[in-house]
């Protein structure tokens, strides 16, 4: 591809180049639970400069390109392919840091909490999280994968239906996901630590941060490539 177009789907842009998904969360543009919209479409929604973040994508794919950058495209995969990978890479990461996230938030809560208010707010919305997305690895992992798993040995028209159900269950529950961490976000002042903030504390937004970055890609990779995979589109 020689330059991205206003016409094409964000989630289609962060495909061809992951890069992309840097760009638009400077933007706060939702390129995984939304990835559907067109360029266009998002940036008249949020009164963003088109032009400009048209500019800075064509100018990351040309330097993509000088410098031979080389992350791998996800498209050529396998649904099974790039389902061990979603597996071993964000769901390993998401099970290990939702424990050490749930401590941290505690922790800062009960000794900043009475200078800091919203830090209650804070531990409230990550316990919901943290509770939604450990019920949702166990669906993808017991149920939705498996059968998508099935479906490429020995593809049968009910058992698409059954995934097509799993589908949306987990895209209604990938927008709950995304709702909490934009919310996040915000009470946080985009994660800036208080003068008076402790070490833990920076850590816990350090971490909320990196957390966010690995959901959207998580995200984006289910919606936007594998779900595509079997005709299924993320409305």
């Amino acid at each position: 591809m020689d330059t991205f177009k206003n016409t094409q789907n964000l989630g289609e842009i962060v495909s061809i180049m992951l890069e992309a998904g840097n760009i638009f969360k400077q933007y706060k543009i939702d390129f995984c639970c939304r990835g559907n919209r067109s360029l266009a479409e998002a940036a008249k929604e949020q009164n963003l400069s088109e032009p400009e973040i048209l500019k800075k994508l064509n100018d990351a794919l040309g330097e993509s390109k000088k410098n031979k950058i080389n992350a791998g495209d996800f498209r050529d995969m396998s649904p099974n392919t790039l389902i061990k990978y979603i597996l071993n890479t964000h769901h390993t990461y998401t099970k290990r840091v939702l424990p050490e996230l749930g401590e941290l938030t505690t922790k800062i809560m009960s000794v900043h909490g009475v200078n800091h208010d919203e830090l209650f707010r804070v531990h409230k919305l990550f316990s919901t999280l943290k509770m939604d997305l450990e019920q949702h690895l166990q669906k993808e992992e017991g149920a939705l994968f498996p059968m998508m798993e099935a479906y490429e040995k020995a593809p049968a028209d009910g058992l698409l239906l059954r995934i097509k159900s799993a589908v949306k269950v987990m895209e209604n529950e990938h927008e709950g996901a995304g709702t909490i961490l934009k919310e996040l976000r915000n009470i946080t002042g985009d994660y800036k630590v208080p003068d008076d903030g402790c070490g833990s504390y920076r850590l816990t937004y350090t971490k909320m941060q990196e957390l966010e970055a690995d959901l959207f890609q998580h995200i984006h990779l289910e919606n936007n490539i594998l779900f595509k995979k079997l005709g299924i589109d993320i409305q």
